[in-house]
């Protein structure tokens, strides 16, 4: 486990022929940038972020904004212009990716197609414990000759065994996969290391080693109860069995991915991730795939296993539902910066401004052109009222302004005519069971529109006229200039 620092980070891409004409020609490009250079764009700008040890963080925000990139930095898969990332104590911005301590979940899964689920899962840690030097070309020596030798019989052994397999069922060509001519193969090939080694200077330890490293190779696609199994990979097997019983894919271990359902290739993909037992836990939108029933339940699969775990997880989506049920903590992109950093229930109370409060919240927020006079009075062409005191002190200044109001959907309910109350006309009208959603547009200004949350015995028809009260305490106030949050003292 280990805290992930983000200091001041930057990411320039270069521009294409078209926008850095555009550039010589003084025309913004696509993307702004805040670098001297005018050959790149810039889409990751000031990033000064800090994942706690054990916290689960949710990048989120809309495509194109920049999380998915952020992410890959981290990683070690982007190279980045400026800045520095710590993982635990350690500044890895030069370390390759294998060197970082990290796992990353894809949206593809990226599972190998030709491999087990068994052997997907216990291909890092076969991989972070592979000895380097003899080892590897004692086995390539071996393994080359001997295919050499096989080689010139090739095609009469294949076409003897398609003969041989005529006729019979799927049992029994798998029995005659592991017959005794299979284990007699393997003997002779155990043969063959023992006189390469009697050639060869190996201290004892040396050969045992080499030898078992052989084995271990040679009888890895022999069902899992003929495989020779060392003693480190006796430790592979028993945490991928440990994984895949937390995972709830024991079942599965002998399928290929092409087998599995989306969810089951979603959780063998966690399950690669979790069998190294890295610091940092590193998923890119690995439910995006999914249907939406499932991408439920895998979403609370996700937060208890990372429960159990208590690794530092840093989770990319665009779906503000999976950063809100999540998250211990969000973090919201929009064009490469960061906009907030907070729980899921301060974002949606004290948005930081107007991106903020648009992008969560589902349906999204209203906003209506108010007008403030002091000391507290809220006025719009179709209604007026008076602010509660709490918001005295920090308007003062916006007297005789504009401002922006704004109000989530379920913060306004129908009531009688008033002055302080919205007259709308209903244009659609969503009944989703447990609640009731309406489109509505202003009586004196249609173009303007909102949406409601009503209760759902509430019968209501396109076309009806309504009058809405708005819940004073919960609007939210942005300055229109900065777009910046006004809170009340």
């Amino acid at each position: 486990m280990a805290q992930v620092v983000l200091e001041n980070i930057y990411k320039s891409f270069p521009l294409g022929q078209g926008e850095q004409e555009k550039v010589a020609n003084n025309i913004a490009p696509s993307v702004s940038t805040e670098t001297p250079s005018s050959s790149s764009n810039t889409v990751l700008r000031r990033i000064n972020l800090t994942v706690k040890d054990g916290e689960f963080m949710v990048l989120v925000g809309p495509s194109g904004c920049g999380k998915s990139t952020l992410l890959r930095s981290i990683a070690g898969l982007e190279v980045l212009t400026a800045g520095n990332i710590w993982i635990g104590d350690r500044l890895v911005n030069d370390l390759p990716p294998k060197d970082r301590d990290i796992a990353m979940v894809f949206q593809n899964y990226a599972l190998y197609p030709h491999l087990t689920v068994y052997d997907n899962l216990a291909f890092g840690l076969r991989r972070s414990q592979k000895e380097e030097g003899t080892s590897a070309s004692f086995v390539t020596d071996v393994t080359d000759r001997r295919k050499r030798e096989e080689g010139r019989g090739k095609k009469e052994e294949g076409r003897r065994k398609r003969e041989e397999g005529r006729g019979k069922s799927g049992e029994e060509k798998d029995a005659e996969k592991t017959s005794r001519e299979k284990v007699e193969k393997i003997r002779n090939q155990v043969k063959e290391v023992i006189n390469y080694l009697a050639s060869h200077t190996v201290n004892n330890e040396r050969i045992y080693t080499l030898g078992e490293d052989f084995l271990v190779g040679t009888t890895r696609k022999l069902p899992l109860g003929l495989r020779y199994l060392s003693e480190r990979e006796k430790a592979v097997g028993e945490r991928v069995r440990a994984v895949a019983q937390l995972l709830q894919i024991e079942p599965l271990l002998n399928r290929l991915p092409k087998q599995l359902s989306g969810g089951q290739k979603q959780r063998v993909a966690l399950g690669r991730a979790m069998a190294r037992n890295p610091a940092v836990f590193l998923m890119d939108e690995p439910l995006s795939n999914l249907d939406a029933k499932l991408r439920a339940e895998t979403r609370s699969q996700i937060v208890q296993l990372q429960r159990q775990l208590g690794t530092t997880t840093i989770y990319v989506t665009h779906d503000q539902t999976e950063a809100m049920t999540m998250g211990d903590r969000i973090a919201i992109m929009n064009a490469g910066q960061l906009q907030q950093v907070a729980k899921p229930l301060e974002l949606y109370n004290k948005p930081a401004n107007l991106f903020v409060a648009e992008f969560i919240g589902s349906p999204p927020m209203n906003f209506l052109q108010v007008q403030f006079t002091a000391p507290l009075l809220i006025s719009h062409p179709q209604f007026r009222f008076t602010l509660p005191d709490i918001w005295a002190k920090n308007l003062q200044k916006y007297d005789g302004r504009g401002l922006i109001l704004g109000i989530r959907p379920e913060h306004l309910s129908i009531h009688p005519p008033a002055t302080k109350n919205l007259s709308v006309q209903v244009e659609i009208v969503e009944a989703l069971g447990h609640e009731t959603y309406l489109r509505v547009c202003l009586t004196e200004d249609p173009a303007v529109r909102m949406q409601v949350r009503v209760p759902p015995e509430r019968s209501i028809r396109v076309g009806e006229e309504l009058w809405l009260a708005i819940a004073h305490d919960k609007i939210h106030l942005f300055d229109p200039d900065t777009e910046l949050a006004i809170f009340p003292r």
